[in-house]
C-alpha cells in the first residue's frame, strides 16, 4: 500500500507507510545540517550532495523537497 508525506510543501510519494518515518528521520537529518552547515564528512555542501545522490532512493526525494539538487 503506497503512501505519501510532505516535506517543505512538497508531497513525496513512498512505496510504504514504513517508509513514512524514513523520510521524515532523512528530512530532519538534512535540515540539522543546513542549519548547522555541517557537511562534515564532505569538504563542502556540494560534495555532500553529490555523495548522497549516489544513494538514490528516499533520500533523494527528501533532497529535491529540500532544494538541495539545484546545487550539484
Amino acid at each position: 500500500m503506497p503512501a505519501e508525506v510532505v516535506i517543505e510543501g512538497t508531497t513525496l510519494r513512498l512505496a510504504r507507510p514504513s517508509d513514512v518515518a524514513v523520510a521524515r528521520r532523512v528530512a530532519a537529518h538534512f535540515q540539522r545540517r543546513i542549519a548547522e552547515d555541517d557537511w562534515r564528512p564532505y569538504r563542502s555542501r556540494t560534495d555532500a550532495v553529490r555523495a548522497w545522490i549516489r544513494l538514490g532512493g528516499i533520500r533523494l526525494q527528501v533532497m529535491e523537497a529540500l532544494s538541495l539538487l539545484n546545487e550539484s
